[in-house]
């Protein structure tokens, strides 16, 4: 019945129950449901009902459904619940989902939740707090189970059995010597197809895959997919295991610097649905008055083409088709450049391959556009001259277009500035102000050419 049911299905009989005092019957329910899909429920919930929903639900409960919401409401709940009931379900999250949650919090909040927790679990969130949050430090848990190299598969088997629900992820076991310095890694599969009888360090990987604590999130993101793994091992400058990040925190890390990449391509600014109108005014403003102000030069440099204009009238109808082109190739080559930066080493020969291979797409492109509008041209106004004067102009925005997407962006790169500031808008007002200048110096300089 449950498996049926819409969300407002869910959520008015949630309601009900709520009113009713219906605990056994919410608890049923919520039994059947993904945390996820709480949340959900409580996100939806009337904010009189909030308190009311969270009384009805175990520690357990609480714990999961507080790491599947947002900070706002992940603060709300440990407010509703207060400092002694909040330490219970604390002790029940997992250590890097806790510690970025209290990172949100005043220090002196952050000081009282940390009194009342467990002493170890108390040492392990202050170190994971410690890290930059996004590096592989802020982004790790330290909830893993390790041995040693000496032990026999039957007791990591025993091992692992012991603290299975303590930790975050199963599927690796990761090996220390006696200075608790990654040595290898064993996989889930590799205990159950070997002998009990086998010592770990005949059938361990030496050749093990870390990232480094001081890593950048996007780094530790890459590393993962490129070698499919379900966690990576976290380790310091001396090759101390310090944790380790699953792959569902790197998701998440895709996912967020995949859309702060948006944001930064549109310079929108960190705006979603919930914005209010003014702060979302406020942070896209910048952006757009330093474009109207770049955007004036167009209009100077029309002014100054003002007598070609006057005695070619036909050019104004290729203008917005002129700086349209010129605007999206460029904006094209800049998602490509911006991709590539976060998913690749960049060096000299990287970046050269790139520019040349950049020129030569703006030259298939720019021949096979220009030819096309030289056609169009000639059709439509009947003046060859002028078709030749609108191909040729945009054959040479297109190739100045993809190029300035290509190294702008790259230039910032260069200079440790996000690519990603080198937005949509900026580089399509620059090219307006490219092809207006190349488009009606051509066109003067063949002036007496035209009708």
């Amino acid at each position: 019945m449950i498996a049926n049911m819409t969300e407002d299905q869910l959520l008015v009989l949630v309601i009900k129950y709520i009113r009713e005092a219906k605990r056994h019957s919410l608890q049923e329910l919520l039994d059947e449901l993904h945390p996820y899909d709480v949340a959900i429920i409580y996100r939806s919930l009337p904010v009189k009902h909030h308190h009311k929903f969270l009384t009805f639900l175990n520690p357990d409960q609480i714990a999961d459904l507080i790491e599947e919401l947002e900070t706002e409401y992940q603060v709300e709940i440990l407010q509703k619940l207060g400092v002694e009931e909040s330490s219970k379900v604390m002790d029940l999250m997992e250590n890097d989902e806790l510690a970025d949650l209290l990172n949100e919090l005043s220090v002196e909040r952050i000081q009282e939740f940390l009194d009342v927790m467990k002493k170890e679990d108390s040492i392990k969130i202050r170190s994971l707090m410690s890290y930059p949050a996004e590096t592989a430090g802020g982004l790790m848990t330290n909830e893993f189970i390790w041995i040693h190299a000496n032990q026999t598969v039957r007791q990591a088997v025993d091992k692992l059995k012991e603290y299975a629900s303590f930790s975050e992820n199963i599927y690796y076991l990761y090996v220390i010597n006696e200075a608790k310095k990654l040595v290898g890694v064993v996989s889930y599969r590799d205990l159950l197809i070997a002998d009990l009888n086998e010592v770990i360090e005949d059938i361990m990987f030496t050749r093990t895959v870390a990232v480094k604590v001081t890593d950048d999130q996007e780094q530790v993101a890459n590393i993962i997919e490129r070698y499919d793994f379900i966690a990576v091992p976290v380790v310091d400058d001396e090759d101390t295991l310090l944790g380790i990040i699953t792959v569902d925190d790197a998701l998440d890390v895709v996912i967020r610097e995949a859309n702060e990449d948006i944001e930064k391509l549109s310079a929108s600014g960190n705006i979603d649905f919930s914005t209010k109108a003014w702060t979302a005014s406020i942070r896209r403003l910048p952006w757009l008055i330093l474009l109207l102000l770049i955007g004036l030069v167009s209009g100077s440099i029309m002014n100054y083409f003002e007598a070609t204009l006057a005695q070619v009238v036909a050019l104004v109808f290729f203008m917005p088709m002129i700086a349209g082109m010129t605007g999206n190739t460029g904006t094209q080559s800049l998602a490509v450049v911006v991709r590539g930066i976060s998913q690749n080493t960049i060096d000299k020969k990287v970046v050269t391959n790139l520019i040349l291979r950049e020129f030569r797409v703006s030259l298939i492109i720019g021949v096979t556009c220009g030819s096309l509008i030289t056609l169009i041209a000639f059709l439509w106004i009947g003046d060859p001259s002028l078709g030749m004067v609108v191909g040729v102009s945009l054959f040479c925005t297109l190739i100045i277009g993809t190029l300035a997407g290509t190294i702008i962006p790259l230039i910032l790169h260069r200079f440790g500035v996000d690519p990603a500031v080198a937005s949509g808008p900026l580089i399509t007002t620059l090219n307006d102000i490219f092809s207006l200048l190349i488009y009606f110096g051509i066109a003067t300089a063949f002036l007496t050419n035209l009708t």
